[in-house]
This record gives structure tokens, sequence and C-alpha cells, in this order.
């Protein structure tokens, strides 16, 4: 008898001696109490519950199909905008490239059109053939205002 009431002993603990876990007994209720029968009926609700919940009907579809669209229609748009954006980055660096080229060009041409020009030929031909000369000291007139810093073109030069 000293053996069964160990036994009871490790049933009724919440400790467990060992690495197993012993089968529990479950406590006996009897069937007609109405604590019982409400539970039954609260999982018998519960349950017709979860099963209405999973039907779908007409106003669920309608609303999942329409939401479904929207979100296709946003994928789509984000899509092409993001391929017009791709495609304008590559304009932008061909354009970049052409501009880089033109002023590459641009640039050679403005040193060979400054070397082209001879100052010395250009000296020879207005002395010699067009008999233009340098202006001796006393033809230079030094111009000086003080009233302002910038002279407008259209106001008369003080006489000497």
């Amino acid at each position: 008898m000293a053996a069964k009431n160990n036994v009871r002993s490790y049933r009724n603990t919440d400790y467990v001696h060992g690495n197993a876990v012993r089968k529990a007994i479950p406590a006996r209720i009897p069937a007609n109490t109405p604590e019982e029968v409400r539970r039954t009926s609260a999982n018998h609700r519960v349950r017709r519950n979860r099963e209405k919940a999973l039907q779908m009907d007409l106003p669920y579809v309608l609303m999942l199909t329409v939401a479904v669209v929207c979100t296709l229609c946003i994928c789509i748009r984000y899509l092409q905008l993001q391929s017009s954006i791709t495609t304008n980055i590559h304009g932008i660096g061909v354009e970049e490239a052409q501009l880089e080229k033109l002023r590459t060009e641009n640039n050679a041409l403005e040193i060979s059109i400054k070397t082209s020009v001879d100052l010395d030929h250009v000296y020879k031909v207005a002395t010699e053939e067009l008999g233009m000369v340098y202006a001796n000291k006393d033809q230079i007139l030094h111009y000086d205002k003080t009233e302002s810093e910038y002279v407008r073109q259209n106001e008369d030069i003080p006489k000497y």
C-alpha cells in the first residue's frame, strides 16, 4: 500500500522525477452537468462562427478583387516609372557625352583660330597696305571720370 500512496504522490505534485513524463489520469466529471452542456453549446457556436468566417461571400470576393486589381495597377505604374527613370538616366548620360565631345571640338577649333591669326602679317598689312600708324603721345587723351565708376556711351566727353 505504501507503493500505491507513493504513486499518487507523484501524480499530485508538479515536479516530475526522471526524464520521462508520466501520463496523468484525467479526472472524471459526470456527463450531465450544466457546465458541460454550456461548454458544448459554446464550442458549437464557436465552430459555427469559424465556419461562417471561412466562407467567402460575394461582397468579400468583390472587395478582394478590387484590392488585387488596385495593387496590380499600382505595381504596373511603379514599374513603368522605374523604366522611364532608367531610360532618362541613360539619355542624360548620352547627352553629357555628346556635350563633352562638342566642348572638346570647340576648344580645339578656338585654339586653331587663335594660332591661325598671324599678328605679324596683320601689322604688315595694316601699316604697308592700309597706311595705318601708331598714335603719338600728344594724340592720346586720358579721360578720368570721378563721379561714377562706369561710363555711359551716350554721355559727352569733356573738351581739354
